[in-house]
């Protein structure tokens, strides 16, 4: 009896060994695929094998799991090397979210060029508990990396001292949840920076879109170059967020093949990464 109680500790000792080895050899074979991107955003893409297909050849991407991912889907693009980061509405508020109804009595106006939108009152209690207590709990579940946290551009719109209080608590909110990737946002990082000297209970990056491009029109995806006053501002803007030791990203939207020569140029000067998409939709 005492021999075979040996020999079964010894097979579950084995049996332990070989998955502690199994788990390494996946670990080191995640760690030493290549992509040929390193960054890729597609907010418009659904859950589904055409998903993953357009996925694979992008080490960082950004989705959003609202759009039917599961778990099981983060799971599987983890496994695959990717570093996944999930979309989060947190300054405005789309008509077509199932929780919209909710939320309607604390819009504060409609976004310009984007009309099923529309800004939100983020120093709300109500908001900001749905934000961190409910919303973000359901994306981080999933197994993403972080949030990709979009439209802090609301205190842009709305610049009082209410608006900045209200994005101030729910990016550090989300900030013990998992990492954070500002899109834009510039206006409050800015002085959010100048008040603190520093980034780091706030946001992990800053991904800022049309600093080389330009949206002439948004419904036919027309697309052109920047001004130079522009493109200087967003580039001071992204030497900030490089200052502060946190990751830059680019979002780019055009057709130009010259255009986007410049852009990967500068961006490997940089070391930022970077997306260029030929559709707004970011499908």
């Amino acid at each position: 009896m005492k021999k075979k109680f040996i020999i079964s500790k010894l097979l579950i000792f084995s049996l332990m060994i070989c998955f502690v080895l199994g788990s390494l050899r996946f670990n080191v074979n995640a760690a030493k695929k290549k992509f040929a991107y390193d960054y890729g955003v597609f907010l418009s893409v659904n859950s589904g094998k055409s998903a993953f297909k357009k996925f694979k050849d992008y080490k960082t991407i950004v989705i959003d799991v609202q759009n039917g991912f599961l778990a099981k889907d983060i799971k599987k693009l983890k496994k695959q090397g990717h570093k996944v980061y999930s979309y989060i509405n947190v300054g405005a508020i789309e008509n077509y979210r199932d929780y919209y109804k909710s939320y309607e009595d604390i819009t504060l106006g409609v976004y310009e060029n984007w009309p099923d939108e529309k800004w939100v009152n983020v120093h709300d209690e109500k908001w900001q508990r749905f934000i961190l207590d409910d919303l973000s709990l359901k994306i981080i579940s999933t197994g993403v990396d972080g949030f990709f946290v979009d439209n802090i551009d609301v205190y842009y719109q709305y610049h009082n001292d209410d608006i900045y209080s209200g994005v101030e608590t729910i990016l550090k909110g989300l900030k013990k949840k998992g990492k954070v990737i500002i899109n834009g946002g510039d206006t409050f990082v800015t002085e959010y920076y100048d008040k603190n000297r520093s980034l780091n209970d706030i946001l992990d990056g800053v991904n800022q879109e049309t600093v080389f491009s330009r949206i002439i029109d948004y419904d036919k995806d027309k697309f052109g170059k920047n001004s130079s006053l522009d493109a200087k501002y967003f580039k001071k803007y992204m030497k900030l967020v490089k200052k502060c030791r946190k990751k830059c990203y680019l979002l780019e939207y055009t057709k130009d093949k010259n255009l986007s020569n410049k852009i990967q140029k500068y961006c490997k000067k940089k070391g930022y990464k970077y997306y260029i998409s030929d559709k707004l939709d970011l499908s």
